[in-house]
């Protein structure tokens, strides 16, 4: 599995997302998967990759969480967890989806 952290400089949650992220492989018996930061820092590069905002996590290089919001432009990507809007999806959130990927490896 290979999970890359899409993120712009000026967004403040990508540091609390691969904390998340971290957290969840550990709670889910994989903490040796490596978690790789990647700084977006042109419309180009956000438009040439499937970025939807700052943090935009992806496990073997699609978005862990799939939406229509595909942008080239720099910004901070809001997600939707437990019920309110939040610059990183939940832990539970994170942990359910890895789980579904370990499973189908």
């Amino acid at each position: 599995m290979e999970i890359e952290i899409l993120h712009i400089e000026a967004c403040p949650n990508w540091p609390e997302a691969g904390r998340l992220v971290s957290r969840a492989l550990e709670e889910l018996g994989a903490g040796d998967v490596p978690v790789r930061f990647t700084l977006i820092t042109t419309p180009g590069d956000a438009a040439s990759r499937p970025f939807a905002g700052s943090p935009t996590i992806l496990v073997d290089g699609v978005d862990a969480f799939p939406t229509d919001a595909a942008t080239g432009e720099l910004a901070c990507r809001v997600y939707r967890a437990e019920g309110r809007l939040s610059g990183t999806p939940s832990l539970p959130d994170l942990r359910a989806v890895l789980e579904e990927r370990l499973a189908g490896s």
